[in-house]
């Protein structure tokens, strides 16, 4: 069984970095998702798939699967770069490009 350990990036509906400093041990599906014959549904027999162990650490969720014996894969954040901006530069002498209303 395989396992997938990152740390989840920052919703695109939210402004702050709330819940994105855990790291999350997610199971890799195992067999193919299929369609159900009677309702149409797309979905499959394996339900480790839904389980998903959050930790504090990445530490600790490396350590937890070397115990439980889980070949994984760590995938790190990307590091983002902040630019800081100002209102006030959308109106300053010497500005780059036109202010066109």
């Amino acid at each position: 069984m395989r396992a997938r350990i990152y740390q989840p990036p920052k919703n695109a509906m939210q402004s702050g970095w709330a819940k994105t400093t855990a790291w999350v041990l997610e199971f890799l599906p195992t067999h193919a998702r299929r369609p159900d014959p009677l309702m149409g549904w797309i979905g499959g027999a394996d339900t480790q798939t839904q389980v998903r162990l959050h930790f504090e650490t990445r530490e600790e969720a490396v350590a937890y699967a070397d115990r439980a014996g889980l070949a994984y894969e760590v995938e790190l954040p990307v590091v983002r770069k902040v630019k800081p901006k100002a209102y006030a530069d959308n109106f300053r002498y010497g500005r780059p490009e036109n202010w066109t209303h």
